[in-house]
């Protein structure tokens, strides 16, 4: 007999191929008769369902059946305070800087400011956009690393920060014509030369007249990260409910 996944000849009635290690019944089910003849390698037929995209669905939407009732009342409590609080940041205006006056802002700011150290090396353009890149890479590298590690309900309120730090920014690019804000350091954009980070890019890249524009694209970018993250959280709340129900 010939291994279907290989090709190799072996004796027959062998549960596993001799030289892959593939197991028999496993391609073909363990009530069904290995063929005599098969197709060459090449030939082989292609799974239907893509193993990468089985892995996505597994690390995205699977839940532990395992963990804990008290467990899960926390994660609910943990996504009725995102719900009500990503309403309020989604629902203010740009202009009153609600999101930049917020707690999470001054969590984001060291993210920022690490971000002009982190890409300094790349010359002056990117090193300004660092501080805007680096506030996203943080929360962003936290959705994955949930992902990596299995924990989909984490890697929800990953993208919620991510959208959240989207939030954050846009107040800074809307500034960028009048240079009202309060800056790190107690000046505003209008009173220092080249410190706006958002009035030197947009004059570099010459869209300085679409800062508002930019600023609303980006804000709502951020509010459709945080509504996906709530529908995803949400889901994953009920699927969990819905297994801890049973026991």
């Amino acid at each position: 007999m010939r291994c279907p996944k290989c090709g190799h000849e072996q004796p027959d009635g062998a549960s596993e191929c001799q030289l892959c290690g593939v197991i028999f019944s496993r391609i073909h089910g363990p009530d069904t008769e290995t063929p005599r003849q098969v197709l060459s390698p090449e030939y082989a037929p292609v799974t239907a369902r893509p193993a990468l995209l089985v892995l996505l669905k597994e690390r995205l939407l699977q839940v532990d059946p395992q963990e804990s009732r008290l467990l899960i009342a926390g994660r609910a409590l943990v996504y009725l305070v995102l719900l009500l609080w990503g309403f309020r940041l989604m629902t203010s205006s740009i202009a009153s800087n609600y999101v930049g006056e917020s707690f999470l802002h001054l969590i984001n700011l060291p993210f920022h400011e690490a971000g002009h150290l982190f890409f300094s090396p790349f010359g002056r353009f990117i090193q300004v956009l660092g501080g805007t890149l680096g506030q996203w890479l943080v929360p962003l590298i936290v959705l994955c690393a949930f992902v990596v590690k299995g924990n989909p309900f984490g890697a929800t309120v990953g993208l919620w920060w991510l959208g959240e730090s989207f939030l954050d920014i846009a107040p800074y690019m809307n500034d960028a014509r009048t240079g009202q804000l309060m800056l790190l350091g107690g000046v505003t954009g209008s009173e220092v030369e080249d410190y706006h980070d958002w009035e030197i890019l947009l004059t570099k890249l010459g869209w300085m007249q679409h800062d508002h524009v930019i600023a609303r694209l980006t804000f709502g970018l951020g509010a459709a990260f945080m509504l996906l993250s709530l529908v995803w959280g949400g889901y994953i709340l009920w699927q969990q409910y819905k297994i801890t129900g049973r026991k």
